[in-house]
């Protein structure tokens, strides 16, 4: 006969009406935000492959024409705080369907910018649309999901970031070859469209969404709460670390492929971008790389891999700048996906605020890391922008290391107050 506790956690598993994997209508949930992810990526990176394009026709610097990228990523950042409150109050899936569908309505007028300035104008709204799907989609995670399959879940959620980054890149990278950048930038628009279409048709009504008030001070008080959390603050800022490594990475790239020894054409430095593939396994084996090594353990291999990344690109070999590519974003795929789950996990209370500070903190990191790393190899060539990759893998150890020594050290705090 089975034990009590035994019987108790299988009652409790039963009566638990969140999906899991297997249960009816988790499949659609998964591929509905699956899509999401490919949109959402696919469009806030659309103009990064084709940065080199975009400065020959308007006579701008590289790192004048990173702002394309970076007001997009810097938009959603300071949007996705106000837009997540909104989403407590309305509900996850309307917001999420608002989000999508003004973000792609803006794709299809991004195309049609007569310089650089409106460009980033465009670029900007795009991003402040954008920021009501992430935090938005990992609070509907958290309330719809069991929390034992919830890293798989939004693992596939950033699968699906990882495809689209590499989507948006490839098309409009060969499209670009044959029609220009502008083309190529209505070809996602258009994808989009598709995506955002799928989305609203699969994902399930939320069932397990209780609506709040619009209360600014209980916000705040919210956030308040997240940012005294040391655990919380940490993975913030390893967020914002990861993806100053990437940001600075895949802004950049291009201009490195275009110039000799690689002389690349568009099309083909598009095509590059295929390495994203490897991110769509990292991130989704982000469960398995945690039961296994645990959360920091997990953080410490996928740095580990970065780092390995940025340094193995250094040589003027395009194979080893493929090999150092693919590293890179294996690397930071897989960080992403431990530090957002851990986030869905810590909060308690507020996480749609939860995950959008995460998000704020991610896209801040991304703006930086473009134009810090366009910066860098204005002045430097590929090894300044490695530089500040390399910085900010030194800062992902360095905080991680700190969470395990006050872990143990809390650790010995409590066992000597029980002896």
């Amino acid at each position: 006969m089975p034990p009590a506790s035994t019987k108790a956690a299988a009652t409790s598993a039963s009566a638990d009406s969140r999906l899991s994997p297997g249960a009816p209508g988790y499949r659609r949930l998964s591929l509905a935000l699956f899509a999401a992810g490919l949109a959402t990526f696919a469009l806030l990176y659309s103009t990064q492959a084709l940065l080199p394009a975009i400065s020959a026709e308007f006579g701008a610097t590289a790192s004048a024409a990173s702002w394309t990228v970076s007001a997009a990523t810097g938009a959603l950042a300071l949007c996705v705080l106000p837009l997540s409150a909104l989403s407590e109050r309305f509900g996850r899936r309307a917001m999420m369907t608002a989000s999508l569908t003004v973000a792609v309505a803006v794709a299809l007028l991004v195309p049609l910018a007569p310089n650089l300035e409106s460009l980033i104008a465009l670029r900007a709204l795009q991003g402040a649309a954008l920021a009501g799907l992430p935090a938005s989609a990992m609070a509907y995670l958290a309330e719809e999901v069991r929390p034992k399959a919830l890293v798989a879940a939004i693992g596939l959620f950033v699968a699906g970031n990882s495809i689209g980054g590499m989507s948006g890149r490839l098309v409009t990278g060969w499209v670009a070859q044959l029609w220009g950048w502008r083309a190529g930038l209505a070809a996602v628009g258009l994808t989009s469209l598709l995506c955002a279409l799928v989305f609203r048709v699969l994902l399930p009504k939320a069932r397990h969404f209780t609506p709040g008030t619009l209360n600014p001070k209980a916000l705040a008080s919210t956030v308040r709460g997240h940012l005294s959390d040391p655990l919380l603050v940490r993975l913030y800022v390893i967020g914002a670390l990861f993806m100053t490594v990437f940001g600075a990475v895949y802004t950049v790239i291009g201009y490195r492929l275009v110039e000799a020894p690689f002389s690349l054409p568009q099309g083909v430095i598009g095509s590059i971008f295929l390495v994203y593939l490897v991110g769509t396994v990292s991130s989704a084996a982000a469960g398995k790389l945690v039961g296994r090594l645990g959360r920091r353990g997990a953080l410490y291999l996928a740095v580990s891999t970065t780092a390995a990344g940025l340094l193995l690109s250094l040589a003027d070999s395009l194979a080893a700048v493929l090999a150092g590519l693919v590293l890179i974003t294996a690397g930071f795929f897989a960080g992403h996906a431990v530090a957002s789950s851990s986030v869905s996990r810590t909060a308690k209370t507020g996480r749609a605020q939860a995950s959008a500070l995460y998000q704020s903190a991610y896209y801040l990191g991304s703006s930086a890391g473009g134009t810090l790393g366009a910066v860098a190899f204005h002045a430097g060539g590929w090894a300044g922008t490695v530089l500040i990759g390399l910085v900010a893998v030194l800062g992902v150890v360095s905080v991680t290391l700190y969470g395990s020594l006050s872990a143990r050290t809390q650790a010995r705090r409590l066992q000597l107050a029980a002896s």
